[in-house]
C-alpha cells in the first residue's frame, strides 16, 4: 500500500495561502507517480485565483486540469509542474516530465497527463511550457502575415514570449511596449525591439496586448492602423475596463479579438488537440535565451508569503520559479 504523504499549496482564504498534507493513494494501472522539481508562477491568473478575483460567470471555465476545490476558496490551482517519474510505466520512468498540475511536492496523474521534457530543453526552463502555449495559441488566433508590422503591448512572461516568436516570422517588424524601462535589456536578450509607450510606432498591421493593464488596450487601439486587428491575450477577471471606443475605433474599422488557452485557436483545431500545442511548446524552450524570463525563484514551503507578495505587485515582473526540495517530497 501506497503511503506516501504530499505537500500542496491551498488557498485557503482570498489572500491566504497555506501548506497542507495529502495522503496518496496507491499507484493505479496506467499512472504515474511524480516527484515535483520545480513549478512555475503563472503571475496574471493565479494572482487573480490568489486574490479571489474570478467573477462567479467563470468559475468552471478557469478550473484547471487537476485543481482541488472550488474558488474562491478553498482551492488548489496551477499548471505548471515539472518533475521526474518515480513509478509507473517502465518506458515513463526516471524521465523528466511536464505537467498541468498544482503547486504539489509529489502527485499521482494518469500517464497521458504528462509529457517528457526534451533532451534539448533544461527541466529548470520547462516551467515556461505552460506561457508559451498559451503565446502559441495567442499567434494563431491572432494570425500574423509575412511582412507585418507587430506591436507587443506588455513584456510580462507572455508578451515576450510572443515577441520572440513574432519576431522569428520572416519579414516582420516586432516591437515589444512596456512602461518599464528596466524591460529593455530583456528584450535585447530575446532579439526583440523594446520601446515606452510613447515611442511606439503608429500602423501596426497587428497590435498583441498582454499588459493585463486597462491603459494597454488604450494603446493598443491608438496605435492600431486601418482595419487592423487588435488581440487581447489579458485577462482582467472582475476588473472593469473603460475603453475610448468613440475615438477612432469606428473610423478605423478595427477588429478587437480575444484568445484564451482553454480553447485551440479556431485555424488549428480541426487538426490540433491541447497535448499537441503542449508538445511543440516544449520543443520551442530550447533556446537558452529564454532562461531570462526566469527572474526569480524560491522554495517551495515559502510559497504561502511568495504568492502573496506576487499577488499585490505592481511591478512588471516575469516567471517565478519554484523549487522542490527532496525532503519535500
Amino acid at each position: 500500500m501506497n503511503t506516501q504523504t504530499a505537500q500542496a499549496f491551498w488557498i485557503t482564504a482570498p489572500g491566504v495561502g497555506t501548506i497542507r498534507a495529502e495522503a496518496l493513494p496507491p499507484i493505479g494501472t496506467g499512472e504515474v507517480l511524480i516527484r515535483t522539481l520545480f513549478s512555475g508562477i503563472s503571475r496574471g491568473t493565479e494572482s487573480l485565483v490568489f486574490r479571489g478575483a474570478i467573477p462567479r460567470s467563470q468559475y468552471a471555465r478557469m478550473r484547471a486540469p487537476f485543481q482541488a476545490g472550488e474558488f474562491p476558496a478553498p482551492v488548489k490551482y496551477g499548471y505548471s509542474s515539472v518533475g521526474i517519474v518515480r513509478e509507473g510505466p517502465a518506458e515513463l520512468c526516471g524521465q523528466a516530465v511536464f505537467c498541468l498540475y498544482p503547486h504539489q511536492s509529489i502527485y499521482i496523474v494518469p500517464s497521458a497527463a504528462v509529457i517528457p521534457i526534451p533532451p534539448t530543453v533544461p527541466p529548470e526552463r520547462a516551467v515556461l511550457a505552460a506561457n508559451l502555449e498559451t503565446a502559441l495559441n495567442g499567434l494563431w488566433d491572432a494570425a500574423p502575415r509575412l511582412g507585418d508590422r507587430i506591436a507587443v503591448i506588455g513584456a510580462g512572461t507572455v508578451g515576450c514570449l510572443v515577441s520572440y516568436l513574432a519576431a522569428r516570422i520572416p519579414g516582420c517588424q516586432v516591437q515589444l511596449l512596456d512602461v518599464d524601462a528596466g524591460k529593455a535589456s530583456i528584450a535585447a536578450a530575446l532579439g526583440v525591439e523594446f520601446a515606452l509607450p510613447p515611442q511606439a510606432r503608429a500602423e501596426a498591421d497587428l497590435v498583441i496586448h498582454a499588459s493585463g493593464a486597462p491603459a494597454g488596450l488604450v494603446t493598443a487601439l491608438e496605435i492600431a492602423a486601418f482595419e487592423a486587428t487588435v488581440l487581447e491575450l489579458s485577462w482582467f477577471g472582475n476588473q472593469p475596463v473603460s475603453l475610448p471606443l468613440g475615438e477612432a475605433f469606428h473610423s478605423k474599422r478595427l477588429l478587437l479579438r480575444s484568445s484564451q488557452v482553454g480553447t485551440v485557436a479556431t485555424a488549428q483545431r480541426a487538426r490540433w488537440n491541447h497535448r499537441r500545442r503542449l508538445e511543440t511548446a516544449l520543443t520551442l524552450l530550447a533556446d537558452e535565451a529564454l532562461d531570462h524570463l526566469i527572474d526569480a525563484e524560491s522554495a517551495f514551503h515559502e510559497l504561502p508569503m511568495t504568492m502573496a507578495r506576487l499577488a499585490t505587485s505592481t511591478g512588471g515582473a516575469l516567471c517565478h520559479r519554484v523549487v522542490y526540495a527532496e525532503d519535500e517530497s
